[in-house]
């Protein structure tokens, strides 16, 4: 693992700042939220959910230090690297205080540092009262960019984040946007596999997915009774509104003349691949209608099985309510 020395860690002061160091170190450490979650699991103490590791790294939430050294932990970080890491968040959080705070008055550096009520704001001076004011704004600001320039390293890594309710604005939209669904998720290399029927008058077919896409840059091929017949684009990560339906058109010599059509989608993705619903429409004499609906997840074993429904490497299922976009023309994407 890269050692993070010199003018980086010793020189960290801003939120900014140690937000891209502890970037650089998960990039390094190329391994998934999940991944760290386990290893943090198995190596007991300090837990470390997969949203908080999100939440820090995008720069939304400045971590506790026990949670930034289990992080560093999980990304393997040596031991004896951890103490310049220490004092580096010290030195963050001092210069986020508050002037005057009795929390000011409590920490102090591992090196000796005046106590952080002395460095801060000493009685009369403004000018350094001023400068703790523009690293405040220039942190918020960062706050807001850093969520857009990090979704990218974190969305190649995450997995679903499982709580029942995560996601939902309940403020922001209706409730009709609101959906719980159950379904199930695979990583890259695992498969599913189900078959449906269709009219064979049919002159074309799309299928469409209910998928989470709180998990970005999800990418799969698909096969139709053997033969390569279209992808699942990558869509980018919305960790607000979660579902999306996702259209995919199956070529018109693949299903014309066919009463049921065999779909194998094969993620090649490093985030994985999630299903929860999917919906079979068919255009007849000019006509699109729904031919087919395939129900994902535990609680829809009939569906299932009426579909011959398989997977293979599934390594997550249950239940996820999440939202729509507000507006319903976002609802479906190809």
């Amino acid at each position: 693992m890269g050692e993070v020395t010199g003018g980086g860690l010793e020189s960290v002061t801003c939120h900014e700042d140690l937000v891209k160091l502890l970037a650089e170190q998960f990039a390094r450490a190329d391994v998934s939220l999940r991944e760290l979650q386990a290893r943090a699991d198995r190596a007991g103490g300090t837990r470390l959910p997969r949203a908080t590791c999100a939440d820090m790294l995008a720069g939304r939430r400045f971590p506790k230090k026990a949670v930034m050294v289990a992080f560093l932990r999980g990304c393997r970080v040596p031991d004896h690297q951890l103490p310049a890491w220490e004092r580096a968040w010290e030195r963050v959080r001092v210069n986020q205080l508050p002037a005057g705070s009795a929390e000011d008055r409590s920490v102090e550096s591992s090196r000796g540092t005046p106590h952080a009520a002395q460095v801060v704001s000493a009685p009369g001076d403004t000018g350094t009262a001023r400068a703790a004011g523009r690293r405040r704004r220039r942190a918020a600001l960062f706050t807001a960019v850093a969520a857009v320039t990090l979704s990218v390293i974190i969305a190649q890594r995450a997995t679903p984040q499982r709580g029942a309710s995560e996601g939902v604005p309940g403020h922001i939209v209706g409730p009709d946007h609101i959906v719980s669904d159950d379904g199930r998720a695979f990583p890259r290399g695992g498969a599913s596999r189900f078959t449906v029927t269709v009219d064979p008058a049919n002159t074309g077919v799309r299928l469409i997915r209910r998928l989470d896409v709180g998990v970005g840059l999800q990418h799969a091929t698909i096969t139709v009774n053997g033969t390569p017949a279209a992808k699942w684009r990558p869509l980018l990560e919305d960790g607000i509104y979660k579902w999306r339906n996702q259209i995919v058109a199956i070529p018109p010599n693949l299903t014309t003349g066919r009463r049921s059509l065999t779909i194998v989608n094969t993620c090649v993705s490093p985030s994985g691949f999630n299903e929860f619903l999917y919906t079979v429409e068919q255009e007849v004499s000019g006509v699109w209608s729904t031919a087919d609906t395939v129900d994902i997840g535990r609680d829809h074993t009939a569906s299932e099985a009426a579909h011959d429904y398989r997977v293979v490497g599934e390594d997550w299922a249950g239940t996820q309510t999440f939202a729509y976009p507000p507006r319903k023309e976002d609802w479906n994407v190809r």
